[in-house]
């Protein structure tokens, strides 16, 4: 049998892959990236992948979708719908696929149906192949998807997320796809979604073993992560019992908690007699070749430890959690305290919130919580917004147990039955008018935006701006390789730095020497295209000579007492809901704090009058920063 190429229709697909004597291969690029190198593989890098990515006969290439969309504007200066057009010009064989989180698409919480059902529209033009899920397994965060996946005549491929433990039985997951296959219908492939790389090759092979029992005609996709080093085994396991597609990536760039080698999945399941469609092993290590000696570039963003973590069978975090977990631990101070937290805490919150499945949004929530219970030193004293919307059924039910009524209690405080009995269950999030959201990317584009950019407005409103805005003043950066981009240090006196611009014209930057003037300013002389150019720098601001002193947790709740509003801990303001003369009352929402993807509202202590406000949206705050001050009403 040969490949199955793009602009194949959907039932052609599932039909083929059925009927299939062997298995295919996804090449999960971009869950390599976000799992190895904390998303940074550029777009550069991929389209020099892509040449030998085409040739290897690939059932599909995932490279947008999860966090990618976000990261690909905020920390890659690149337009993720430019980043699919030129790569589906430089791939015209190769079906794209994406991972979308359901009712949070590509963000981190629900959207509205409306911004659901044109995302899919628009990213549909360029992406094949949809993996879907939900973090809670539950199947109406997924319907929308499904349904604007087949209108737009893609291949829908719904998800199961796998977990262990005794709540995690083949009776559980059996019933759960016939949960979806009766919204789907047949004719789609299922994705077991082991995103942890959970459990030991025997488990998953009795899982396909008894979906395919139950439904024969179902078409397996496999999906795994190599964090304890054990995923070749699970991917034969899958495949000598039915499986039809795995996922792997380059090795080359393989690292710890990503997906495997495909050459090695390839070789290794040859020795079975497993045979891999229209793949060619050439191809496969040409592109390693091609692309090994960018690595070293996205060194710096690989995990502070390295290593296989046999331990992710304890605590359970995903692949594509780990690198950014660890990075937090090393930024926030705590990475020695990770032993405690993986180990101890966070298997132990696991359990407090129902067992359910670590992976986006409620990786987050359960790695939030159990780092806040170990450096506060006070379990659940400190919930965040998130964590109160889980425990209120706001992303949906709990699949097989609720928490115990001591945490509601500790979240929520001694009226907890009565915000229980008033707030519990999903929220009805109504349509946007796109029109005025569009009018409003407008005004703060100062031009009318295209379909794409308001895409990607309704999803990273603040992001998204800021990387319009960049594009608009420096061009399209996506064309400098990562040992420019990704520059550690500074540039030598004459080195010269080589690049082709968007539209394929090759630029040389050579650097020239830098002047201090009296005022404090930098003079930087670079010669562009063997024309001499003058910048100005101004000095940067110097911190005051003595450091401002730090709040403590207790100090800050006794000024929220008094009306003087702080931030509780380090984080962006992404809400306000105030401005100055408005009237408050005790518990109303002023704000909303980001930090580490969840957002937590700051409701007022008092009830008064809005006389000061000491932030905006986009604002980086440290702890004990002032965000309000607040007039209290007289007794």
């Amino acid at each position: 049998m040969t490949r199955i190429v793009q602009n194949t229709d959907a039932a052609t697909v599932i039909a083929t892959l059925r009927q299939a004597d062997g298995y295919y291969v996804t090449n999960t690029a971009r869950d390599l990236s976000q799992a190895d190198f904390k998303n940074r593989i550029l777009l550069h890098t991929d389209l020099m992948a892509a040449k030998g990515r085409e040739a290897a006969g690939y059932f599909s290439l995932e490279i947008t979708g999860g966090a990618s969309v976000h990261v690909d504007m905020l920390r890659k200066q690149v337009d993720p719908f430019l980043k699919l057009e030129l790569l589906r010009k430089a791939m015209p064989k190769t079906m794209f696929q994406t991972l979308c989180r359901g009712t949070n698409l590509f963000g981190y919480r629900p959207y509205p149906q409306n911004v659901i059902r044109l995302t899919v529209r628009e990213f549909a033009k360029y992406v094949d192949v949809w993996r879907t899920f939900d973090f809670l397994n539950h199947v109406p965060n997924m319907q929308a998807v499904f349904e604007e996946v087949a209108l737009a005549g893609k291949i829908n491929e719904p998800s199961i997320c796998f977990s262990t433990g005794p709540e995690h039985t083949n009776a559980y997951y059996v019933g759960k796809v016939g949960e979806i296959l009766a919204v789907t219908g047949s004719d789609v492939i299922l994705c077991i979604k082991n995103h942890g790389g959970l459990g030991t090759p025997q488990r998953i092979g009795e899982l396909v073993d008894a979906l395919k029992q139950t439904y024969p005609d179902l078409v397996i996709h496999y999906h795994g992560h190599n964090t304890d080093g054990n995923e070749i085994g699970r991917i034969v396991e899958a495949v000598l019992h039915g499986a039809k597609i795995v996922d792997a990536s380059d090795h080359a760039l393989t690292g710890f908690y990503g997906p495997p080698p495909v050459l090695t999945v390839i070789q290794t399941l040859n020795g079975y007699g497993k045979t891999a469609v229209g793949m060619s092993e050439e191809a496969v290590i040409e592109t390693s070749d091609t692309i090994r000696d960018q690595r070293r570039y996205y060194a710096q963003f690989e995990a502070q430890i390295k290593g296989f973590q046999p331990t992710v069978q304890i605590h359970k975090l995903p692949g594509g959690a780990m690198g950014s977990s660890l990075e937090q631990a090393d930024k926030g101070g705590f990475l020695d305290r990770m032993p405690d937290i993986l180990h101890k805490e966070l298997p132990r919150v696991q359990k407090d919130l129902g067992n359910y499945w670590s992976v986006t949004p409620g990786s987050q929530i359960l790695w939030t919580t159990a780092v806040s219970n170990v450096l506060d030193g006070e379990r659940y004293a400190n919930p965040s917004g998130d964590l109160k919307n889980l425990l209120l059924g706001k992303y949906g039910p709990f699949p097989f147990y609720k928490p115990a009524d001591w945490i509601y209690k500790k979240a929520f405080g001694p009226d907890w039955k009565k915000i229980l009995e008033a707030e519990e269950g999903m929220p009805g999030i109504e349509d946007v008018d796109l029109d005025q959201e569009r009018a409003a990317l407008t005004e703060k584009l100062g031009m009318e935006p295209t379909e794409q950019q308001l895409v990607l407005y309704l999803q990273h409103p603040n992001d998204a701006v800021d990387f319009f805005k960049f594009e608009e003043n420096f061009g399209k950066a996506y064309v400098l390789p990562p040992a420019i981009f990704f520059r550690e240090g500074s540039f030598a006196l004459g080195e010269k730095l080589t690049f082709k611009d968007h539209f394929g014209k090759e630029h040389v930057v050579e650097i020239g020497p830098t002047q201090k003037t009296e005022l404090g300013e930098t003079n930087v002389y670079l010669n562009v295209d063997h024309d001499q150019r003058l910048y100005l720098f101004e000095p940067e601001l110097q911190a005051g000579i003595q450091a401002e002193v730090k709040l403590t947790k207790e100090e800050i709740a006794a000024l929220a007492t008094e009306g003087d509003v702080r931030a509780p801990f380090a984080g962006t303001i992404c809400d306000v809901s105030v401005e100055i003369g408005d009237e408050v009352g005790v518990g109303d929402q002023l704000a909303v704090i980001e930090a580490m993807k969840m957002q937590t509202p700051i409701l007022s202590e008092v009830a008064g009058v809005v006389n000061a406000v000491s932030a905006k949206i986009g604002t980086m705050l440290q702890a004990g920063d002032r965000i309000f001050k607040i007039d209290r009403f007289e007794d």
